[in-house]
């Protein structure tokens, strides 16, 4: 019941189109299924985390995190608008671009980063427990929920890299390059709007 019950909210809190969800997809174009199906691997990986924390009621972590909510969100920000900055001015073919970055590891931790470093997260997670009255479960229950959370978030990344991955031969150099070029200003377009956000 609680494992089903953390698929529904992980497959919730990944499944709305962001940064990550845009990044997951260049991936996937640039460099296959595979690369695309790591990248959504390491924000499962930080919704986990995130739930973990709101599951077991880390007030201490929880304050923290919140504390420093201005310097995070603001590294978050800036990162993501250096990613969208380097997609806008590659002119690299798209073979070209995956033979320069077949790093399985850099596509897990660049989203991995950028999911931990949005605080907001976790204040989700704290009122999605709160109100389907989990935040009293016992710990297996919680380990079980949590486990389900990371299930829910990767099936939702599995199903994202392996239907644009279906499409990804269809597309031409060009036409590859052009989404290269319109996903790097979606994510600059989201680093901006996060940055603006915390410093206005």
């Amino acid at each position: 019941m609680f494992v089903w019950k953390g698929i529904i909210i992980g497959l919730s809190i990944a499944a709305p189109v962001g940064p990550i969800g845009v990044l997951c997809m260049k991936r996937t174009i640039n460099q296959g299924r595979l690369f695309g199906f790591f990248a959504g691997l390491g924000a499962a990986t930080a919704d986990g985390l995130y739930g973990l924390i709101a599951a077991f009621g880390f007030d201490l972590i929880t304050r923290s995190l919140l504390a420093q909510q201005f310097w995070i969100s603001l590294i978050g920000g800036l990162f993501l608008s250096y990613l969208g900055i380097q997609s806008i001015r590659s002119n690299a073919s798209p073979s070209v671009e995956a033979a320069k970055s077949r790093n399985i590891a850099a596509a897990y931790f660049t989203t991995f980063l950028l999911t931990i470093t949005n605080p907001m997260t976790i204040l989700s997670f704290l009122g999605i427990f709160a109100g389907l009255q989990i935040t009293g479960a016992t710990t297996s229950d919680s380990l079980l929920l949590v486990l389900g959370v990371f299930t829910g978030s990767m099936l939702w990344w599995l199903f994202l890299s392996l239907v644009i991955g279906a499409f990804r031969k269809t597309l031409s150099g060009g036409a590859m390059r052009w989404i290269n070029r319109l996903s790097g200003l979606v994510l600059l377009g989201f680093g901006i709007a996060s940055i603006w956000h915390v410093l206005k």
